[in-house]
C-alpha cells in the first residue's frame, strides 16, 4: 500500500467515512503525496492535454477577447490579468503574444498566476521569461485593480461533495475502507441546507454533486469585477445543473478507478456553471458552447491563416486541432464558456448572441 493510501485509511479507520470531497483534496493536494503537488500532469508524460496544449489559436482567441472587454471598459490602468490553474503557462504565453499589439495593453497589465503546485510556478516561470508574473494560491489576494482573468479546465478538479436524495433529506455518498480496501458507502439520511432547493427537480436515489469551493471563487471574481470593473472567462466541461455521478479519475491517460491510484491519477468532476453563475449575481453572466465561442472569435479564419505554412504531418495535427476544439462531438459542446463582466459593459467578444 502507497503512502498516501496508508494515509487514508488510517484516517477512515480512526475517524470513519470521509467525505468525497476530503478525499479528492488529499489524492490531488496532499503536500507530499498529492497528484499536483508533486508531479507535471500535462502531456504525453503526464495524464491529460488541455485545450492550451491541443492548439495555439485557443489562448490567442481567449486573449484578444478579455482585451477587446479591456478596451471596451475603457482601458483601465493598471490593471490584473490573471489566470487560474495555469498549468504550464501555455494560455498565458499565448494570451500575451496576442495581445502585443494591443495599444498599452501590456503596460497597463500586472500579471497574476494563482497557483499551489511549486513544480508547475517552476515551468511557468520558465514559460514566460521575459514577462514580470506574480504567484498567490488564493484568489482573494488579487490586487483590488480592473481583474480580466481566464481559467481553463480549473473548477473541475475543485473537491465535490456528492448527495443521494432520501425522501426529503439527503444520504451523502462517502469513502470507506472494507475488507481490506476502499470503498463508497452512504451516510445517515439527514436534511442538507445547501440542497433545499434541488428538492423540487429531483426523485428518490437522484445523486447531485456540491462543490462549495467553486462557488465561493465564483463569487470572489464576480465581486471584484463588480467593484473595480472587468471579466472572467471561465472554461470548463459541464452543464447548467449537476445531476449524476461525474467523478471520474485518469492515470496515464486512460480512465481509472477513482478508487486507484491514489495520489497517482487525476480526479475532476462535471461543472455546474449553474452554481458558478448563481454565486455572482452582482456581475452580468453568459454561457456559451466553447465550439460556438471559438468559431465566432474567428478560429476557423486562424485556423486556415496558419494551415498556409504547414503542409505533411504538421498541417493533419493543425487540422486535428481545430476540430477537436470545436466539433460538438469532441469538446465543442461538453465544454462551455461563462463569461462575468459588469452590468453596465458589454459581453466579452464570443458571448454576445
Amino acid at each position: 500500500m502507497k503512502e498516501l493510501e496508508t494515509i487514508l485509511r488510517d484516517r477512515i479507520l480512526a475517524q470513519g467515512p470521509i467525505p468525497v470531497a476530503d478525499f479528492m483534496a488529499e489524492c490531488l493536494l496532499n503536500p507530499r503525496f498529492g497528484y499536483y503537488t508533486t508531479r507535471d500532469p500535462l502531456g504525453t508524460a503526464g495524464d491529460f492535454t488541455t485545450a492550451p496544449e491541443i492548439s495555439q489559436m485557443f489562448g490567442e482567441l481567449l486573449g484578444l477577447s478579455l482585451a477587446q472587454a479591456w478596451l471596451d471598459q475603457g482601458a483601465p490602468a493598471p490593471f490584473t490579468l490573471a489566470e487560474l490553474g495555469p498549468g504550464r503557462g501555455t494560455l498565458m504565453a499565448d494570451i500575451l503574444r496576442a495581445t502585443r499589439t494591443v495599444p498599452g495593453f501590456h503596460d497597463a497589465a500586472n500579471i497574476w498566476l494563482v497557483e499551489a503546485s511549486e513544480p508547475l510556478r517552476s515551468t511557468q516561470e520558465s514559460t514566460l521569461a521575459g514577462h514580470r508574473v506574480e504567484w498567490t494560491d488564493r484568489i482573494e489576494t488579487l490586487p483590488d485593480h480592473p481583474l480580466f482573468l481566464v481559467a481553463n479546465e480549473f473548477f473541475d478538479a475543485l473537491p465535490i461533495h456528492q448527495f443521494i436524495r432520501h425522501g426529503d433529506g439527503w444520504r451523502e455518498r462517502r469513502i470507506g475502507f472494507e475488507d481490506g480496501q476502499f470503498t463508497f458507502v452512504l451516510a445517515p439520511p439527514a436534511p442538507e441546507p445547501m440542497l433545499s432547493h434541488r428538492l423540487s427537480d429531483t426523485r428518490d436515489d437522484d445523486l447531485v454533486e456540491v462543490a462549495p469551493a467553486a462557488a465561493a471563487i465564483s463569487k470572489s471574481i464576480g465581486r471584484g469585477i463588480e467593484a473595480h470593473g472587468g471579466a472572467a472567462l471561465l472554461i470548463d466541461y459541464g452543464d447548467w445543473h449537476s445531476l449524476g455521478d461525474t467523478l471520474q479519475a485518469l492515470h496515464r491517460h486512460k480512465p481509472s478507478n477513482p478508487l486507484e491510484n491514489m495520489g497517482d491519477s487525476d480526479l475532476t468532476a462535471h461543472v455546474d456553471f449553474e452554481v458558478l453563475a448563481r454565486a455572482s449575481p452582482s456581475a452580468h453572466t453568459r454561457l456559451t458552447p466553447q465550439g460556438v465561442f471559438l468559431e465566432r472569435l474567428g478560429i476557423t479564419q486562424r485556423a486556415k491563416a496558419l494551415a498556409e505554412h504547414l503542409d505533411g504531418k504538421l498541417l493533419q495535427s493543425h487540422i486535428a486541432a481545430h476540430r477537436r476544439l470545436t466539433r460538438p462531438s469532441e469538446m465543442g459542446t461538453l465544454f462551455k464558456v461563462l463569461g462575468l463582466y459588469p452590468k453596465s459593459a458589454k459581453p466579452p467578444p464570443g458571448l454576445e448572441p
